[in-house]
């Protein structure tokens, strides 16, 4: 049986925040810009980089998440900095 995609999908990477829980897949980049008041560093020196693996744990008050073997939580600002793309636009 083929697979097939929905015209209206997108295999664009989708912010962390927007993630319902459970859901998972990989990191493909951190935004850097004014808003996100430098934390990028922050979260690439915790292992929150490209190609780790990730898996949403909680979405409120804030994003609990656990990368590769760390869980992290963090405000929904930061998380809106953090692009994955999830193991269904993966396949």
């Amino acid at each position: 049986m083929s697979s097939m995609r929905l015209a209206f999908s997108s295999d664009a990477p989708a912010p962390l925040s927007s993630l319902a829980e459970g859901a998972t897949g990989m990191v493909v980049g951190i935004r850097s810009d004014q808003a996100s008041h430098g934390y990028a560093d922050r979260l690439i020196a915790l292992g929150v980089t490209p190609g780790a693996r990730v898996q949403v744990l909680q979405t409120f008050p804030g994003v609990v998440f656990l990368c590769d073997q760390t869980e992290l939580a963090v405000e929904r600002a930061i998380a809106r900095t953090i692009l994955i793309r999830t193991a269904e636009a993966q396949r």
